[in-house]
């Protein structure tokens, strides 16, 4: 009797969920809905087009402002997803997390990576950029907005070669590759 009860009470609750443009998807079920998704990816690979959806997350407490997307590309036919947002998934399950992740793309060129990441509401003396040999990290802050990002850079850098610049909330980092 008491298990009857707490379904009927549950089934009242409005549970987080947002539409990222093939269907509702709850909190939960963000990292765990790729059907979806691969169907997305397929049509990527066809067209060779980039494609970026977001989402609003509807049923959290006033305080908490969940952001989460995604961009799938093609690479040499390959597709390539990169997340962006402040929602992780942890062996908790997920988690809202003050800082959003940027969407971020990354460019091995012939003698140098570039960097673009996208961090709208941020000042250029916010941004705090550290770099150390294939590792790099992007950190802003401005009021409430708040940016972190680690990136696996496909080569090791030379970190004197930083060259940056930043405009309309567009991000520029260009690195020489290390001799």
């Amino acid at each position: 009797m008491p298990e009857k009860k707490r379904k009927e009470e549950k089934k009242g609750e409005q549970k987080p969920e947002f539409d990222l443009g093939f269907g509702k998807v709850s909190l939960g079920g963000i990292f765990k809905n790729l059907g979806g998704m691969m169907e997305l990816i397929s049509k990527v690979a066809e067209s060779g087009e980039t494609v970026v959806k977001t989402g609003e997350i509807k049923g959290l407490d006033r305080e908490v402002k969940g952001v989460y997307g995604f961009s799938i590309k093609t690479m040499a036919g390959k597709p390539i997803i990169e997340s962006f947002g402040n929602i992780r998934e942890t062996p908790k399950g997920p988690v809202v997390e003050e800082a959003r992740e940027p969407l971020v793309d990354v460019f091995d060129e012939k003698d140098h990576i570039r960097i673009i990441a996208e961090m709208p509401g941020v000042g250029k003396d916010d941004i705090k950029i550290d770099v150390k040999k294939d590792k790099l990290e992007i950190k802003a802050s401005s009021g409430e907005r708040k940016y972190v990002k680690h990136i696996d850079l496909p080569a090791h850098v030379d970190p004197d070669t930083l060259a940056a610049s930043y405009k309309n909330g567009v991000m520029e980092i260009k690195l020489k590759k290390a001799a």
